[in-house]
């Protein structure tokens, strides 16, 4: 995720920061090289942290589709949700790091989560993780029930202004992307909104589409559809330019008082610490050649996502300047650490 004016500098993926330095200090199991060239020989369990349907399950499925028809073996996935996907992240970081348990995740459970509720995480993802490689990128959008009397983001922050604290937004919980994204929001508007935390991104949608709820920042993947159904209202998103697959939606930068607004978001793949080092570098190398697939490419781009590869070592020093630049912006938006 990549945050706006002096914490501008890429986070994760061009936005990112906080596991291992390099892959060399990590004490690696090593494998034999047999072992590694016939990887895998049965198939794998990719946790997802979040609901089935969200975005970060969106893309997850994607990708390891094409990469299981590469490696001949199914990549299945697993859905372990909640707490802002620690749950999940935890449940990788205990796995028996054979590379047949593995996490695709974004940074609301590696970077945000170690920041924002550094109490509810049960891991030291700099320490029980290694990154293999991102796959794609995508901005959030700052979308409106249909019911709201407001028709752009300028007369959003006009209501916001007119009644502090009594406009609502909806997020997928407490510490995640989304939540940061929306304090990001505030803190550059300099606006009080009210924060309604669900459990998953797509419950969000339902409740803002049926009016019980006034605002949301969601994934453009995830909200896109109801968007392009007019189903809820898109005022703007968080990329300092406009998205390829939306078009006609502005970005909340030409909005006066948003102008440094500029966050994305990575979806990655890791390991849990102790995995082969062979086997890692293996699996960067197989990714990146799946990323090439043009079917691939084409239902990431009209999904919302844009494909992006950062490997190991770099998507390692990503994540760590990202939770640098993380803990700074949470610091200036006046969130508390719970």
């Amino acid at each position: 995720m990549r945050v706006p004016s002096r914490f501008h500098r890429r986070l994760l993926l061009a936005a990112a920061g906080s596991l291992l330095g390099t892959l060399a200090p990590v004490a690696l199991a090593q494998a034999p090289a047999a072992a590694v060239a016939s990887y895998p020989a049965k198939p794998v369990t990719v946790v997802v942290p979040f609901a089935a349907g969200g975005s970060v399950d969106t893309a997850a499925r994607m990708v390891l589709q094409k990469l299981g028809e590469r490696l001949r073996q199914p990549f299945v996935i697993e859905n372990t949700a909640g707490a802002a996907g620690t749950l999940g992240t935890l449940r990788a970081t205990r796995a028996q790091p054979d590379g047949y348990t593995l996490l695709f995740a974004v940074a609301s459970p590696i970077t945000v989560a170690p920041v924002v509720r550094p109490a509810l995480v049960k891991y030291d993802a700099q320490k029980d993780l290694l990154p293999i490689a991102t796959v794609a990128t995508s901005p959030f959008v700052l979308i409106g029930s249909p019911k709201l009397e407001a028709g752009t983001t300028a007369e959003v922050l006009a209501l916001a202004r007119r009644d502090p604290g009594k406009l609502n937004y909806g997020t997928d919980g407490v510490g995640t992307s989304m939540h940061l994204t929306a304090e990001i929001i505030k803190l550059n508007a300099r606006v009080d909104i009210l924060h309604v935390p669900y459990k998953s991104g797509p419950q969000v949608l339902t409740e803002l589409a049926a009016g019980l709820i006034e605002l949301a920042v969601m994934p453009v993947t995830l909200a896109q559809p109801f968007i392009k159904d007019g189903k809820v209202k898109a005022f703007g998103v968080t990329s300092r330019e406009r998205w390829p697959s939306l078009p006609g939606v502005p970005a909340l930068a030409e909005t006066p008082g948003l102008q440094k607004v500029d966050v994305d978001s990575w979806y990655g793949l890791f390991a849990p610490a102790g995995t082969d080092a062979a086997l890692v570098a293996k699996l960067a190398a197989e990714l990146r050649e799946t990323m090439k697939d043009a079917d691939l490419i084409r239902r990431l781009n009209e999904a919302g996502l844009k494909p992006s590869s950062v490997e190991l070592g770099a998507f390692a020093t990503l994540l760590r300047q990202e939770r640098d630049e993380l803990a700074a912006a949470v610091a200036a938006a006046g969130i508390k650490p719970e």
